[in-house]
């Protein structure tokens, strides 16, 4: 099986075009939509269902940054910066979804800049150092198809501002996922160090998988991906096995903290700025 098919059968169901960053076209995914929570609608439970998923794209798109500069090629570089740019996207209307309906009023700012390492939901394998492009590219694969999966989901939630993110999001991660299966198969299928390296990725990944389908159970969309994907690049599937701790209760590695601190600094240093 060819990248090319693995590439167009992931897309399948998803042909529309979203390839570039979110919020680049005219189109406002909230025009219109109603922003009062409905009823029968736990607005505590929404709004820290909005943090966990803002927290997820917000770490992963600060990892995706640390790419920029130093990615293989300069097509691959503008492809990961882009990729980070819907996932922060992403990250500023979920937050600011929460500050609407927590009670609180904060701004997305209030969330990414201000708050503790212990304070963020986020799972691990967002936080991981990037590695080499094996891993960045095995990690995007994993937590791009589980977010899909989740989107999807959530397109038809009851909240319509929640159901607008999501339906939007649903386009970019469809892209994140199939731009991840194209270079693993490339990759794994590639030269001997390539496959080698591959291989070593998804294992180091692998420990973190029990908790995705902990924060949310999208384990048959996200194995049926893997499984697809593997078996064209003539990888092993991973196996995994859980972790002690869980990024949703606020236990993190050591590495989201130095990641906060360079993505927090300016902003803590200069509180009151506006830019």
């Amino acid at each position: 099986m060819s990248d090319d098919h693995v590439y167009l059968t992931l897309a399948e169901g998803h042909e529309d075009d979203a390839r570039w960053a979110y919020g680049t076209g005219f189109e406002d995914p909230l025009h219109g939509v109603d922003t009062t929570v409905p009823e029968g609608v736990d607005a505590s439970r929404l709004a820290a269902d909005c943090v966990t998923l803002a927290d997820d794209a917000l770490v992963s798109a600060q990892r995706l940054a640390e790419w920029t500069t130093r990615a293989p090629e300069l097509e691959e570089e503008v492809a990961l910066a882009n990729i980070g740019l819907d996932l922060l996207g992403q990250a500023r209307l979920l937050y600011a979804r929460a500050g609407q309906v927590d009670g609180t009023g904060r701004g997305e700012d209030a969330y990414a800049y201000f708050r503790d390492p212990g304070d963020f939901r986020n799972v691990r394998l967002a936080e991981l150092p990037n590695g080499d492009f094996a891993f960045s590219v095995v990690r995007l694969l994993i937590l791009s198809s589980w977010r899909l999966a989740h989107f999807e989901h959530l397109a038809s939630h009851p909240d319509p501002v929640l159901s607008a993110i999501a339906a939007k999001g649903v386009k970019e991660l469809t892209y994140h996922r199939q731009y991840a299966a194209e270079w693993a198969v490339r990759l794994g299928d590639g030269t001997e160090e390539s496959h080698r390296r591959m291989r070593r990725a998804l294992k180091e990944a692998a420990p973190y998988l029990a908790e995705l389908f902990t924060a949310y159970d999208g384990r048959d969309e996200v194995v049926s991906v893997l499984r697809q994907v593997t078996e064209a690049a003539g990888l092993p599937m991973p196996v995994y096995r859980p972790l002690p701790g869980d990024g949703r209760t606020g236990t993190h590695t050591e590495h989201l903290a130095p990641l906060l601190a360079e993505l927090q600094g300016v902003a803590r240093a200069h509180p009151e700025a506006t830019w």
